[in-house]
């Protein structure tokens, strides 16, 4: 097993899943597991002025071994995502030789070519997988462990030029917290770059607007032997809302530049039920028509049942971060050498999600985007090359000594 790859067996052993709803960061304790044990590693590893700090980030330096180069940032976040477990990860190693991928044989859980068929792409490559139970955690434990490892490469190629590196780790990223409480006049870097990406190559530069949008809905309960022009049934105003959303403007219609309604939860009874959505565009426009469409449905539904009975909350979480990145395209430009540099053809797909580095660029880090290796994020059919992952560290020691 290569040192990459036994960083990342280490860290996603530690469930990391983040919550939205505790009001704290970060949002779960175990995150300071992590953190801690991440801040060991950068000691033992030799890295300077390592820290955790009271919300769980995680700062360390690599000293530059050369002058007049700029500070860079290496950034990943420590949470994996609620949309599925993050308990009891019990990673595979597989020889892929082509076909479907049996995870779980007592489950009946397969990874199959049909559903997934850039699964050949790997034919012949050692593929970690999950057990069909839970997600894997390589987003983003495989960016961390990519840059530890890089950092571990650096220190022992002193003949590589290299600037100062500030790497930094945060908590809460996949609930669209994981700048909120980042420091970046602490940090110090001129610019940097988050590893938390998916298929090898990608370099992304531009991501949704995103928006929670948070429907409360008022019901009236009464005995249903009784309830005739009386009872209020929540739940079937939640399903007209719903059915006022563009049916086939969710994820699972849409690609590319689409934009999509996601209704990611649903909870309550007759008297009240909430519904809680992501909003997501890239273009700014559309992405107000979606906020005014929500609000729209509401005050019909209000005309109609009554005021309060749809109380909505609109909570903006992204921008796009194409416009400010376009001022700084040198960092993309570099990005695409380092990684022809090492064989591999670079991409620049647009993200169709967030991530730290768009909250980061508004906050005046200019921050884009690097691929870690992994695939099918936030499921059970996660997974990632181990080759991937090696090949990432030779990319970000590219990258670094670039600006030497």
């Amino acid at each position: 097993m290569t040192p990459v790859v036994d960083r990342f067996l280490r860290y996603i052993s530690i469930d990391t899943t983040s919550c939205e709803n505790t009001g704290k960061c970060p949002s779960t304790t175990a995150q300071y597991d992590l953190a801690n044990l991440l801040a060991d590693d950068m000691r033992r590893l030799g890295l300077q002025d390592v820290e955790v700090d009271a919300h769980a980030y995680v700062m360390g330096t690599l000293p530059a071994n050369t002058e007049n180069a700029p500070v860079i940032g290496l950034i990943s976040h420590m949470d994996t995502s609620p949309a599925a477990s993050g308990k009891d990860i019990r990673p595979q190693i597989i020889e892929y030789q082509g076909g479907d991928i049996l995870l779980n044989e007592k489950l009946g859980i397969s990874m199959t070519v049909d559903e997934f068929p850039f699964l050949d792409d790997f034919k012949g490559q050692t593929l970690i997988t999950t057990d069909g139970t839970t997600l894997l955690g390589a987003d983003d434990k495989a960016g961390i462990a990519e840059i530890l490892e890089t950092c571990a490469y650096l220190i022992s190629h002193p003949e590589i030029p290299h600037g100062t590196i500030r790497v930094g780790f945060t908590p809460d990223e996949e609930i669209g917290a994981g700048a909120s409480f980042f420091d970046v006049k602490k940090f110090g870097a001129d610019f940097a770059y988050t590893v938390d990406g998916g298929l090898l190559g990608e370099i992304e530069y531009e991501n949704f607007n995103g928006a929670t949008v948070t429907v409360d809905i008022s019901g009236v309960s009464i005995h249903t032997g009784s309830g005739k022009g009386k009872l209020k049934n929540a739940l079937l105003y939640a399903h007209e809302f719903q059915s006022m959303v563009p049916a086939t403007e969710i994820p699972a219609c849409t690609e590319n530049y689409e934009g999509f309604y996601h209704l990611r939860s649903v909870e309550g009874g007759v008297e009240h039920c909430r519904l809680i959505y992501n909003l997501r565009e890239h273009d700014r426009e559309k992405f107000w028509k979606q906020k005014d469409r929500m609000e729209s449905i509401a005050a019909y539904m209000n005309h109609f049942y009554g005021d309060g009975t749809v109380e909505l909350h609109i909570r903006d979480t992204m921008k796009n971060m194409r416009e400010p990145l376009e001022n700084h395209m040198e960092l993309i430009d570099k990005a695409k050498e380092a990684f022809l540099s090492c064989g591999i053809t670079p991409a620049t797909p647009a993200i169709r999600g967030g991530t730290d580095g768009a909250r980061l660029t508004f906050m005046g880090l200019p921050c884009p985007n690097l691929s870690t290796g992994g695939l099918n994020f936030h499921g059970r059919y996660e997974f990632i090359p181990i080759p991937a992952m090696e090949s990432m560290v030779r990319v970000l020691a590219n990258l670094v000594s670039s600006f030497a």
